[in-house]
């Protein structure tokens, strides 16, 4: 087994075993049997080595976001323990259960790993310390108040004396956690806000760390799967016979829209299963095609009688009076998550009636969940494994987190061996939980000097919601869908908003960014067609209407002057600008183009800026910036995921394409964090490039772009 989960599991069990005091939220956790050991549990988060070294653990997923080494400097800052002393540990969602969720929850979706729990991973690290200082002074038999501590070290100056965490960490444990800690300034940051090397980026460079995909058991055998190629259809039947003479075929497992084939070899399974007849009965989704789904997308923007989610003044009477009008409808396709890591699990059933599951995921209890459900076994009997993971983007943490789960634990409880599944390439994109397909019309009223005086809007697409929480949509509303509309900060007088729900049999999730990232492109793409048709500079324009709204506007300045707005380009360059608000952050972005002769965009440069209240890791926050352009821009120039005879079409990145080194433009990232709120990264650094790269398409040829992607397929870019 690999030695990083050997780590967690020893650590999880002696913490089960052994805890001997600790805090979160509430803050105590009943003793157990304590056994002396070289390492101390001082809290939930905080165990302390007799060596000075500090593990924090971490209860989010670590997906190449930096969240591991964000929250761990949130714990060291109030700790003040050495940072080059610090190490990390995931969270076993068990002990989340028997710790009654001592850890709070373990989702890392929504760009919420910090957001959410800052205050309470901060007090962890403070109480600790606090914990720690009052076992020095009571071995040297002096008020706390008397000692200060610093990068692991207590001091008593009146008697020159000093201690090291690791001397008192044991005697530290037993102590009963301070009720209440006062928090340090962010002004006074050492160790948080500073740009520190992430914590996992040596054993990544190294290629060491450990991925689900990369688990090997002794004994372990291969699963590959080929699912219902139609949405909805069920396994008919299949022919087992055709695999007698294949080499390594274990065992054929039949699921209710998938079938599975176990063998010694992934490639043996690959190989078998691609090569097993198979039969599905499809049902009427197999007359379903991407023009029937636009026409029913269309339906609904000519429909009557929708739920409204904002009706500001009189916008019928604003467009019916307005000198000009200016009407667009703009669509996007569904995307794939496509992450580099295809869905996969490891499956163990042990002889003692337990459970060891490895899996990537953005939520582990939601993993322990399916993994229940699908053994039919308690969840304190079975034990999650968490890895890094290859890239998420709400795939593993959305609608269905744990789809590929049930199929592993089910494929080996019929194998009776341990089994590793893996989704081949063309498996994960077929069968992914897409971002919703959605067309927007919108018609806005411009008065005489050219500001918008009214502004309707319809939304029509498929609801993640209506899957992923049905409980959430009230009067067949969704107001997630309508998010940069619903809360549009334009200071425009009239405001119509209102949804179309058109759910179709395509299953859709989260995806980066979610609903920013297409009403983004809709909203400021408009706003530029405005602009436009008033003769007005796009960034004075939006200035204007955004004076009610000082944290977007600020942020609008920064990212313009960031990238020299107002300044001569060079010959055929030319630039586009927007801006959004989502996730608790403030984000804009600048793209610099030029015009290839085929059409297409030539992307020299983005400038974004961000303002996330606090910078915990600015170079995290930038390098997640950085990874937002190259999704974006891929989903901008190629992203689309269509639909033949009801089955997806693509199947591969050669038809699901993705940015090239050598078409990533020059990326600059300025983090202007204004403080008083903690807002996210991963998800509303992405919403602003797209339309910031159409709009200056449009600066560059007076033509708006209303649909994507901007290149089909073979165009050059």
């Amino acid at each position: 087994m690999n030695k990083m989960l050997k780590l967690g599991r020893r650590n999880f069990l002696k913490a089960s075993a052994a805890a001997s005091g600790g805090l979160m939220l509430g803050f105590h956790i009943p003793a157990g049997n304590a056994a002396v050991t070289k390492d101390s549990e001082v809290n939930a988060w905080v165990v302390v080595s007799s060596d000075d070294s500090v593990l924090i653990r971490v209860a989010h997923s670590e997906m190449g976001q930096g969240a591991m080494t964000g929250l761990a400097q949130l714990v060291a800052e109030e700790l003040d323990c050495d940072w080059n002393r610090v190490k990390t540990e995931f969270v076993d969602p068990r002990l989340n259960i028997t710790r009654n969720k001592v850890y709070g929850g373990m989702a890392t979706v929504g760009s919420r790993a910090i957001r959410s729990s800052h205050e309470y991973v901060r007090k962890a690290g403070a109480s600790a310390r606090i914990m720690l200082v009052q076992a020095a002074a009571d071995r040297w038999k002096v008020s706390a108040a008397e000692c200060q501590a610093k990068a692991g070290v207590i001091t008593h100056a009146a008697s020159n004396r000093s201690l090291t965490y690791g001397a008192v960490a044991e005697a530290a444990a037993k102590l009963t956690p301070p009720k209440d800690v006062t928090l340090k300034d962010p002004a006074t940051w050492t160790i948080a806000g500073q740009p520190k090397m992430r914590l996992d980026m040596q054993e990544k460079v190294m290629g060491k760390a450990a991925y689900a995909i990369d688990i090997h058991l002794d004994g372990m055998l291969h699963a590959a799967i080929a699912q219902s190629p139609v949405f909805g259809g069920t396994l008919k039947s299949y022919d087992e016979a055709a695999l007698a003479n294949l080499k390594g075929v274990r065992k054929v497992v039949a699921l209710p829209n998938a079938v599975a084939v176990v063998a010694d070899s992934y490639w043996e399974a690959q190989k078998a299963v691609r090569t097993l007849p198979v039969v599905w009965d499809t049902g009427t989704n197999g007359k379903v095609s991407s023009a029937t789904i636009a026409k029913f997308l269309d339906e609904g923007l000519a429909m009557k009688d929708v739920p409204v989610a904002r009706n500001d003044g009189d916008v019928d009477k604003a467009l019916a009076g307005a000198a000009k009008t200016i009407t667009a409808e703009y669509r996007v396709p569904y995307l794939s998550h496509a992450a580099m890591e295809p869905m996969n699990c490891t499956v163990r059933f042990n002889a003692d009636g337990t459970l060891d599951v490895w899996a990537p995921t953005q939520n582990a209890e939601a993993i322990l969940g399916a993994a229940a459900r699908s053994s039919g076994l308690d969840p304190l009997k079975i034990n999650v494994h968490l890895t890094y993971s290859g890239g998420g983007f709400g795939r593993r943490g959305g609608a269905a987190p744990g789809d590929y789960v049930d199929q592993a634990v089910t494929i080996a409880k019929a194998a009776g061996a341990p089994v590793r599944l893996v989704w081949s390439r063309e498996e994960d994109i077929q069968h992914d939980f897409y971002r919703p397909i959605s067309s927007a019309k919108m018609t806005a009223a411009l008065g005489a000097d050219g500001m918008p005086v009214a502004w309707n809007t319809r939304i029509s697409g498929h609801s993640i919601l209506s899957t992923a929480n049905p409980s959430a949509i009230k009067n067949n509303m969704d107001v997630g869908f309508l998010v940069l509309f619903a809360d549009n900060v334009y200071d425009v007088a009239n405001i119509k908003v209102d949804y179309a729900m058109r759910n179709t049999h395509v299953p859709v999730g989260y995806w980066r960014s979610v609903n920013h990232s297409q009403n983004a492109y809709f909203r400021e793409c408009f706003l530029d067609e405005l602009a436009h048709a008033a003769g007005q500079d796009p960034y004075e324009y939006r200035r204007k209407l955004l004076q009610k709204a000082p944290k977007q506007l600020a942020v609008l300045e920064a990212c313009a002057k960031a990238a020299d707005w107002g300044k001569p380009l060079p010959a055929g360059h030319f630039r586009g600008i927007a801006q959004i608000d989502g996730y608790g952050s403030y984000a804009a972005a600048v793209a610099e183009i030029s015009m290839n002769a085929d059409g297409s965009p030539q992307v020299h440069r983005v400038v974004q800026a961000i303002d996330p209240g606090y910078a915990v890791n600015p170079d995290s926050i930038k390098a997640q910036m950085e990874g937002s352009v190259a999704w974006t821009l891929s989903a901008a120039l190629y992203g689309e995921i269509t639909l033949k005879d009801g089955r997806v079409e693509q199947g591969n990145f050669d038809r699901y394409r993705m940015l090239l080194m050598n078409h990533m433009p020059k990326v600059e990232t300025v983090v202007v964090p204004s403080g008083g709120f903690w807002g996210g990264i991963g998800e509303p650094g992405g919403p602003a490039v797209v339309p910031a790269l159409v709009n200056a398409m449009l600066a560059a040829t007076s033509k708006p772009t209303r649909s994507l992607p901007i290149i089909k397929r073979g165009a050059t870019a």
